[in-house]
């Protein structure tokens, strides 16, 4: 079995794109979503409206995870075209490339790591830790990380943490967090007077709700799952943040090309480099990745990794706070 820099090693010949094949996803999934979209304009049947919105609120999600590969250099890097195509889609979908990448990089060299900032990702206590908190940390802590917050990650991590946030933190790194925000003001509000409530909800809130909630559901799933394991700073390593600490969220072919192969997420882990389209042909080929722990869209599923809020170093092991 190879480990460690071996393991990765193996993992070179799928870190190759076909260039064709990204941006015919690329374009494709763009136009998709402009068609999806239009349809919430058009003058046709309620029901018909509602489907678009639905809808252009799923090819959001597979657009923005074709954003986040474009960002990690694993397609399309170093073309302009594509370059100035995700940019304005990162400004669209309030997730703007300086904060994205920044943060996001950062959670891929510290995942899973205990004593680290939870840039990038949902924090994380330790029974311990969150018992010497005080009362506004230990809210703070839930709060974040609450299903509530997840089902409103549009207003909760996009507006203010990707935007808000980050501008405030660094208003000469992030100025196009402000762009994000007022381009978006200004799209929702035109809409509105132009067109009407309706259309508004139709067209943007609630598709924009939809791709952020399972975006931000995804994300929490992939690294907050029943056997996922954390380490201490000394004892973390690239391999078992991607193996350990990573899911496979075995999804369906629909909800596999909604999120793009996100699902394959320790692989990713072990290789960020590697095109989404390729991460399928890597598992297949690589014995060592099909050992991995996994998780499903299952509602129970679901529930029991909303459930869990702790890490118990004793017990080696998430736990919710019934246990605490």
């Amino acid at each position: 079995m190879r480990t460690g820099r071996a393991l990765i090693l193996a993992t070179r010949p799928f870190a190759v794109e076909v260039r064709w094949k990204s941006r015919w996803c690329a374009l494709s999934t763009l136009a998709l979503l402009i068609l999806v979209t239009a349809g919430t304009f058009w003058n046709v049947h309620p029901a018909a409206k509602l489907l678009s919105s639905l809808c252009s609120g799923l090819v959001l999600v597979r657009m923005f995870v074709i954003y986040h590969d474009h960002q990690h250099h694993s397609i399309l890097h170093k073309s302009m075209p594509a370059h100035l195509l995700f940019t304005l889609f990162g400004l669209f979908i309030l997730a703007p490339s300086s904060i994205w990448k920044r943060s996001h990089d950062y959670h891929h060299n510290h995942n899973s790591k205990l004593f680290s900032a939870s840039i990038g990702s949902y924090p994380i206590y330790t029974r311990q830790k969150f018992l010497q908190a005080s009362k506004a940390e230990r809210l703070s802590y839930l709060a974040v990380r609450h299903p509530l917050t997840i089902a409103c990650a549009y207003v909760t991590m996009f507006m203010y943490g990707m935007c808000i946030q980050s501008f405030r933190s660094s208003p000469r790194r992030h100025y196009d967090s402000v762009i994000a925000l007022v381009l978006h003001a200004a799209l929702a509000g035109s809409v509105s007077v132009f067109l009407g409530w309706q259309t508004l909800l139709l067209s943007i809130l609630l598709p924009f709700w939809i791709a952020c909630a399972i975006g931000a559901y995804l994300f929490y799933a992939q690294h907050n799952f029943p056997g996922v394991t954390f380490k201490g700073n000394i004892e973390w390593s690239y391999e078992h943040a991607a193996l350990d600490s990573s899911s496979y969220m075995v999804l369906p072919p629909f909800w596999g090309w909604v999120t793009a192969n996100i699902g394959y997420h320790h692989i990713h882990h072990i290789n960020s480099r590697i095109p989404f389209y390729r991460l399928p042909e890597a598992m297949a080929k690589i014995p060592e990745l099909q050992q991995a722990k996994t998780t499903t869209l299952n509602p129970l599923d679901i529930c029991r990794c909303l459930r869990l809020k702790l890490w118990d170093p004793d017990a080696n092991r998430m736990i919710p706070l019934s246990q605490l």
